[in-house]
């Protein structure tokens, strides 16, 4: 039966680039900041863990995998963890015309992709929020009604978020809709009409949000991009505000990733390769 991971305790890379270069990082299970400077092999490191991944959970891993890659999960017996990977860059997709006929929505970059991925799991995130409300309700008992209280503060804490971070352009959240919509001086728009730097920043964070708490991986490589200084120097913060259980693992550039009281949570890539 499989047993699910609370985090990952560390990553190992064979070779990095044509047995060039072999990788072991020790990761703490909270947030965990690769740096280094251009081309020494930090995105190649989270996409690399991000594809392992994805393998083991279509169960195609043996005990020795080809890939070269090796996760090692806490507590040691698990067998899988839950993940959530984070594209940064909105690139135009080329079956973006495709796409838009299946799903009468405009998608025409991988960030409209991704949000409209989210939009399926944020209708089952309200499903299953609310049926379990409804339990707790129905129970009859005081400490039960309680806690259904405490299940609806998650989702009220990301709308209140998105309202303010979106505020200087007038958006906030209809709240009184099935999926994510915003209102902006009287009009209804759907999120695909975000700028690419609201669009990275409601993925990062509904991603968060419809993880419903759960433990699990977040992978991101470079999110900063697109993102202004101040959401930048918020981003980790306002991700583990919604999800406290979550480990981010990520690649970055900017320093500003690390102003909110992340230094001690950087690893310089030249301390884990050899």
């Amino acid at each position: 039966m499989e047993k699910m991971a609370q985090y990952i305790r560390s990553i190992e890379i064979d070779s990095l680039w044509s047995n060039r270069k072999h990788v072991y990082w020790e990761l703490r299970p909270d947030v965990n900041i690769l740096s280094g400077s251009n081309g020494v092999g930090k995105s190649t490191i989270i996409n690399r863990s991000a594809k392992h991944l994805k393998i083991m959970r279509e169960g195609r891993l043996t005990s020795n995998p080809e890939d070269g890659v090796k996760v090692n999960f806490y507590p040691e017996d698990a067998t899988s963890i839950n993940f959530d990977v984070i594209s940064s860059i909105d690139r135009p997709l080329m079956t973006s015309e495709m796409l838009e006929k299946v799903s009468g929505a405009e998608i025409r970059t991988e960030l409209d992709w991704q949000l409209y991925n989210l939009q399926r799991r944020y209708l089952n995130y309200q499903v299953n929020v609310g049926n379990r409300i409804i339990s707790l309700l129905t129970s009859g008992r005081p400490e039960e009604q309680r806690l259904a209280t405490e299940l609806s503060k998650p989702k009220k804490q990301f709308q209140d978020l998105i309202d303010e971070l979106f505020a200087p352009t007038a958006k906030t959240i209809v709240r009184d809709s099935n999926e994510i919509l915003f209102s902006q001086y009287g009009e209804t728009i759907a999120p695909y009409m975000l700028s690419s730097g609201e669009k990275q920043m409601l993925v990062i964070l509904l991603t968060a949000l419809v993880q419903e708490n759960h433990p699990g991986v977040m992978l991101m490589d470079e999110p900063e991009i697109s993102l202004h200084i101040e959401w930048q120097q918020r981003l980790i913060t306002l991700v583990r505000t919604i999800n406290p259980n979550i480990q981010i693992i990520l690649c970055t550039h900017s320093p500003a990733i690390v102003m909110d009281g992340w230094m001690d949570a950087i690893t310089e890539i030249e301390d884990i390769t050899k």
